[in-house]
């Protein structure tokens, strides 16, 4: 999993000891805007949910989520920033899809007023560390103190605790994943599709990605950090609500699981005895 993952959940540069990709460069558009929608857009249905209880025997960390019916969590990670989280949200309360963002502490005390829109919108927020270093490079006071200072950024900015844990690159050992859950109460939430949306190939490209992996209870991973991921967003959306998928926050989904059914043994077989 670490192998997989170093490489995708990327903020505006690497660390220092991993060199970026090298790819073709292309120059931002910073006078895109996205093009009015013609007509009504496809529109996720009202959920009444009850709280986001998750259910005894909880996993620590979660990729995707086994669950009854076409749920899936589509999350945003590295903002807030100030211009694409605004315009990406319009997208959301437009289409009555509820995401999960997960924010960067340091952001939050800079734009603390974009995070309180994006909760009194029915977001969900989630813990993506203070300062985006790699955490499983840091001791456990470290990682206790950064984790620590996003919360508190959060809870001054909104009044919300987060409940979910992104690390920065996926990078999380798992002894800091247990030590995490144990002090803070988070599951470590990965991703089922990554649309490598941080190297920027263009916004067609992220919605055919996200498009062709995206599953029922999977976990969608964005960054509203790229101004590309957020043009992608109105077609990728749509794409997925005209597929059948429902929008859920990442808490929410965790609360749905269902256990997997025991496989089926052999005619006539004896049953395997469980692991000691």
């Amino acid at each position: 999993m670490m192998t997989a993952t170093l490489s995708s959940c990327a903020a505006a540069a690497a660390p220092r000891s991993q060199s970026a990709p090298q790819g073709v460069k292309t120059t931002a558009n910073s006078g895109y805007r996205t093009p009015p929608v013609k007509g009504p857009v496809p529109r996720n249905p009202d959920q009444n949910f009850p709280s986001a209880t998750y259910p005894s025997g909880s996993s620590i960390s979660y990729s995707r989520v086994l669950v009854s019916g076409n749920y899936i969590a589509i999350t945003f990670d590295d903002g807030p920033h100030p211009q694409n989280t605004p315009r990406l949200l319009d997208m959301l309360r437009e289409r009555n899809i509820k995401a999960t963002f997960y924010v960067i502490g340091q952001s939050v005390n800079l734009y603390p007023g974009v995070v309180r829109r994006t909760v009194a919108e029915g977001h969900e927020i989630g813990n993506h560390s203070n300062t985006h270093r790699l955490l499983s490079k840091l001791s456990d006071e470290e990682l206790k103190l950064d984790l620590g200072r996003c919360r508190d950024a959060v809870a001054r900015a909104a009044g919300v605790i987060p409940r979910t844990l992104r690390p920065p690159y996926g990078g999380l050992l798992q002894r800091q994943r247990e030590l995490v859950h144990a002090e803070f109460g988070y599951p470590t939430i990965l991703w089922s599709v990554d649309p490598l949306d941080w190297k920027r190939p263009g916004a067609s490209v992220i919605t055919s990605r996200i498009l062709g992996g995206t599953t029922a209870g999977g976990i969608v991973l964005a960054h509203d950090l790229h101004a590309q991921t957020v043009d992608a967003m109105p077609a990728t959306l749509d794409g997925l609500l005209s597929r059948g998928f429902k929008f859920v926050t990442v808490s929410q989904l965790i609360a749905m699981k269902k256990e997997a059914p025991a496989p089926a043994s052999a005619a006539g077989s004896a049953p395997v005895p469980a692991a000691q």
